[in-house]
């Protein structure tokens, strides 16, 4: 087999994809043991040798041109997978090591990821965890995340998702505004109640309430003062303080409900869900830290391991 890597153009993608991932080649270079000219000097011996611009440079930062986005990617991927077998022929994978990143949306991660994670890292105690906390869809490759939960599956056929529950969806009010506006008895006086909203991040529109009639799903456009967007927590606050009507998943407001801090509403209309599930790349060799902490998750949510 013809040798197609030196040493030297190794360690120039390292470099490149760390000047990447910082954005700076000061950053690059502090986390290098190197200096910031020395980490410049072997990007652009890379630039040279592919024929092709990676970073553009400016005063402030450096940005990754198209085309260094898809190399970065690439190198991204295969350093991980050279790292990976490494380990493996030394046996560093009998004990599993290494960062993993999750991305979480904020209900979720709050209320059923993050409260079980210390478990993890105590049983687990050389994995190290970068948990982001967003609404949005992230993309993996290009923001380097090994792992997300989302609550609704998305269309990209190189994703596994495995669902960890269906949550309860109910309509929840304050008792003090219950007294001042009444308790809503039917579907049709829910037009004459402040029901707060929640817009969807991805698509700028507000999420209509989801209901079930005589065993059949159907979605309700509801009005109301008060809109959140982004962290359906907000809107949570809203309704503790009683701005009005607001449906959410039952797992951020069971304490509330036991307290009577909230009371359920129109239940007769509930028995709705809606799925979280969590996501990952397909990939054939999956690393050993990747792999416990979604069998970790699993078991967490009572489901059988991946």
């Amino acid at each position: 087999m013809p040798r197609n890597f030196e040493d030297l153009k190794l360690g120039s993608i390292e470099l490149f994809c760390r000047t990447a991932e910082l954005r700076s080649f000061t950053a690059a270079a502090q986390a290098s043991g190197l200096t910031p000219a020395a980490v410049s000097r072997s990007v652009s011996r890379l630039e040279e040798r592919l024929g092709v611009r990676l970073l553009v440079r400016t005063t402030r930062q450096v940005r990754l041109t198209d085309s260094g986005q898809s190399y970065y990617e690439r190198c991204r991927q295969a350093i991980g997978q050279l790292v990976e077998a490494e380990r493996e022929v030394t046996g560093e994978q009998c004990v599993p090591t290494g960062a993993v990143r999750i991305s979480l949306p904020t209900s979720y991660g709050h209320h059923r990821v993050l409260p079980v994670l210390p478990a993890f890292r105590e049983r687990y105690p050389g994995i190290t965890l970068d948990v982001q906390l967003t609404n949005r869809n992230v993309d993996f490759a290009a923001e380097g995340f090994d792992l997300a939960v989302r609550g609704r599956a998305l269309l990209d056929s190189g994703l596994v998702a495995r669902k960890l529950e269906d949550a309860e969806l109910v309509i929840v009010a304050t008792p003090d505004y219950l007294r001042r506006r009444g308790r809503p008895a039917v579907l049709d006086e829910l037009q004459t109640h402040d029901c707060i909203q929640f817009m969807r991040p991805a698509t700028g529109q507000v999420i209509p309430w989801l209901l079930r009639r005589e065993g059949a799903d159907f979605e309700q456009v509801t009005r109301g003062g008060f809109c959140c967007s982004e962290d359906i927590l907000g809107a949570v606050t809203l309704a503790r303080h009683g701005a009005g009507l607001l449906q959410t998943y039952r797992f951020i407001v069971e304490d509330d409900l036991q307290q009577g801090r909230l009371e359920a509403v129109l239940p007769e209309l509930g028995g709705t869900s809606r799925p979280f599930s969590l996501l990952y790349p397909a990939q054939r060799h999956m690393p050993l830290r990747l792999r416990v902490l979604i069998d970790f998750l699993l078991a967490a949510c009572g489901l059988p391991r991946a």
